[in-house]
């Protein structure tokens, strides 16, 4: 039978006939929608400050293995969903501090999980650089995820080059900026640009810290004609964001890190962005760009990770299998690991915002357990916020971990001999830092009628006296005037090895045993 014979016979049927007609339309349509519209949709998905690949607050909140949930579902909404660190990542966690196969991990374990999730950008944090050259070397080389700064290089011998990864032999340098492509399903086809710097709070003898103002708006310029739009990938106090966006109002978003406390902040139409540390929300930004008018949209959602959220399979393996490690190593650096050392109904709050903000029963805790580390022969004794990382309450039978997991910098208590003068001044500012890893606890100081009282009274200028601090805060980082080399530091004393005092951690252990 002919082919026009054919046609005859489905045509004499009606309903065949309709049934034909609806496919010629319908792939008519396909063909019509699938123009170029020259919009475009997409999806970030913002991380920053996280330092737990395991839940935290008893397994309520965060949990990389959850996240990835939510990242695997937001690629099933729209394939150009892109995976975001805003820094802070390597540095410090309790598992970083064990040794593995004679090794320190360091930030390994992240490196692994990150891996797996397959993030597509990563800043540098200040805590990326409390490891070592060798150290971060080893994490950058083990990534397989791209890194971004245009403000901090490798200080050598020879010379200040790029960071750089090398992977089977072949040396790659961290880019100061970042392009990826975007296409959507109708074909329109777009190029995001990224800039990042990073603030200059850890100085070390291998790293140059470059003006992030400066460097910001120098590798804006470098990349603006060669993308359709560029965002901020930082981490930096929010003050600098708010600068870098004051000199940049094209850029419509920039995803920040170092502050722990979400917040989402606008100067003119350039939004600011920050998640809470470890995991405990994340931040969603569905963009929409028109090619036309070259705007961009952004939608944000800050959403929660907690316990309703299903645990990745793939990446919860990876998650168990260091969590397993921190169980069996932990006793080469805690004897009895799991002893009840201390018991309360009471939680003692270690959560960010509060420890970066007001003085917490676990914050007198510590601040008391660096006196009695003196045999309480001090004066008084300050600790910064900044140092205490669980974020988290611990309530019921407390154990060694558990106070490892809240200091795991550790370092010594040191003894300091100071001038009132000074000590007001270092008091005023940790008060001023509130929010910050810079506000203070203390133990045997009060700030009431508008003044300073130790030992209740107040504190004279022109008398000397004996403070225990931990090592950091003598390091000028948090408060830039408080250093070793301060005038008015008269006299410290380094606790040697045998000491309670050589480890902040071993002395609160000791000190809630007492209780």
């Amino acid at each position: 039978m002919s082919s026009t014979n054919i046609f005859a016979k489905i045509f004499e049927n009606k309903y065949l006939y309709l049934f034909f007609l609806l496919i010629i339309t319908a792939c008519s349509s396909i063909k019509n929608t699938s123009k170029d519209n020259k919009k475009i949709n997409f999806t970030f998905l913002q991380l920053n400050d996280v330092y737990e690949i395991a839940p935290i607050q008893g397994g309520e909140f965060g949990g990389m293995a959850r996240v990835e949930t939510v990242h695997k579902n937001l690629l099933k909404e729209n394939e150009n969903t892109l995976l975001f660190m805003s820094g802070d990542f390597l540095n410090p966690s309790l598992i970083g501090t064990l040794k593995v196969d004679g090794e320190r991990v360091r930030g390994k374990q992240m490196v692994e999980v990150m891996n797996a999730m397959n993030f597509d950008l990563v800043a540098f944090g200040n805590h990326e650089f409390d490891l070592s050259q060798q150290d971060l070397q080893k994490r950058l080389n083990e990534s397989n995820f791209p890194w971004i700064s245009a403000n901090v290089n490798l200080k050598t011998k020879e010379a200040t080059i790029p960071f750089y990864k090398e992977q089977n032999g072949i040396v790659k340098s961290v880019n100061k900026t970042f392009i990826k492509e975007l296409v959507d399903a109708d074909g329109t086809k777009i190029k995001i640009g990224f800039i990042s710097v990073c603030i200059p709070s850890n100085p070390r003898d291998y790293v140059e810290y470059g003006n992030m103002i400066i460097k910001a708006k120098e590798s804006y310029n470098s990349i603006k004609d060669s993308v359709d739009v560029v965002f901020g990938l930082t981490h930096v106090k929010l003050m600098h964001d708010k600068r870098i966006a004051k000199l940049l109002p094209n850029v419509p978003l920039i995803m920040g890190g170092h502050e722990h406390a979400n917040s989402n902040n606008f100067v003119g139409n350039v939004q600011i962005s920050k998640a809470d540390a470890n995991a405990k929300t994340v931040y969603i930004h569905r963009i929409s760009y028109d090619k036309k008018t070259k705007k961009a949209i952004v939608k944000s959602e800050l959403k929660e990770i907690n316990s309703t959220i299903k645990t990745d399979e793939n990446v919860g393996k990876i998650v168990d299998k260091w969590e397993n490690i921190l169980n069996t190593r932990i006793k080469d650096v805690i004897k009895n690991p799991e002893e009840i050392i201390y018991k309360t109904a009471i939680p003692l709050d270690g959560r960010d915002y509060k420890i970066r903000s007001e003085s917490t029963n676990l914050g007198q805790i510590i601040t008391k357990a660096m006196s009695f580390a003196y045999g309480n022969k001090v004066d008084a004794a300050i600790v910064n916020g900044g140092s205490i990382r669980i974020d988290d309450q611990l309530v019921g039978n407390i154990t060694p971990v558990d106070i490892f997991r809240v200091l795991p910098y550790g370092g010594d208590i040191v003894k300091v001999e100071l001038k009132g003068n000074l000590l007001k001044r270092v008091l005023d500012y940790g008060k001023k830092a509130r929010g910050t890893g810079a506000y203070l606890h203390r133990h045997n100081i009060e700030f009431k009628n508008n003044t300073w009282w130790i030992n209740n009274r107040h504190i004279n200028s022109s008398l000397t006296y004996t403070v225990a601090f931990s090592d950091y805060l003598l390091k000028g980082f948090d408060i830039p005037f408080l250093s070793d080399k301060s005038e008015e530091v008269l006299a410290i004393y380094h606790p040697k090895k045998e000491e309670l005092a050589h480890d902040i951690r071993k002395a609160v252990v000791e000190y809630l045993k007492k209780q």
